[in-house]
């Protein structure tokens, strides 16, 4: 649907842009953005590169397994009919631990591995198990201590204090997520009882 959307929003604006007069307007806004776009994608890059490379070295070191031990408890309660999945709850716990420091790329793979298992000891194929709805709405709404990419977009928009938003996403987040969680867990036990 964005595929039309996008190209007709340009079309409009291109043409309403020689119906008034403003064309070179729309020129010089065009070299301005890509300039702008370059700077953010550096920016982003070089924040990312600096997390990813930071989880990669954590994933090589008995940090992770600490983490996936702290994790675990409150993972057993979130996807009980996986629990015994090794490799399912090591991906959750790694996507989970990705997300809470803000790195949406680098739990990404983490996340899809965890549904390749998932869908491994499911029994109806075409339909998600309680365990794959769980992770998808955790991956969704996921707690964020430090929101790197959000810091990353403000610090290269020259805010003057780039990470003052820390606090509001700590209490969205946690509200998004324990509400997403109970809502879920409300959902699969109320579809289990019918």
């Amino acid at each position: 649907m964005l595929n039309y959307i996008w190209p007709i929003l340009i079309l409009c604006s291109f043409i309403f842009s020689i119906i008034s007069g403003n064309i070179e307007n729309v020129n010089n806004s065009i070299f301005d953005s890509l300039q702008e776009v370059i700077t953010l994608s550096m920016t982003l890059v070089g924040t990312m590169c600096l997390w990813c490379g930071l989880m990669e070295i954590v994933k090589n070191t008995s940090i992770m397994s600490k983490l996936v031990q702290i994790l675990r408890p409150v993972l057993e309660w979130l996807f009980p009919d996986s629990k015994n999945n090794e490799e399912a709850m090591e991906n959750i716990s790694i996507n989970t631990i990705s997300n809470l420091f803000g790195l949406g790329n680098a739990s990404t793979p983490a996340g899809l591995k965890a549904m390749e298992s998932l869908q491994k000891e499911n029994k109806d194929k075409n339909r998600l198990s309680d365990s794959m709805m769980m992770l998808i709405v955790l991956n969704t709404v996921s707690i964020e201590l430090i929101p790197t990419t959000v810091i990353a977009v403000r610090a290269s928009l020259n805010a003057q204090n780039p990470a003052d938003i820390i606090i509001p996403i700590w209490i969205s987040t946690i509200i998004g997520t324990l509400t997403g969680i109970f809502a879920t867990k409300i959902l699969i036990k109320r579809s289990k009882n019918r």
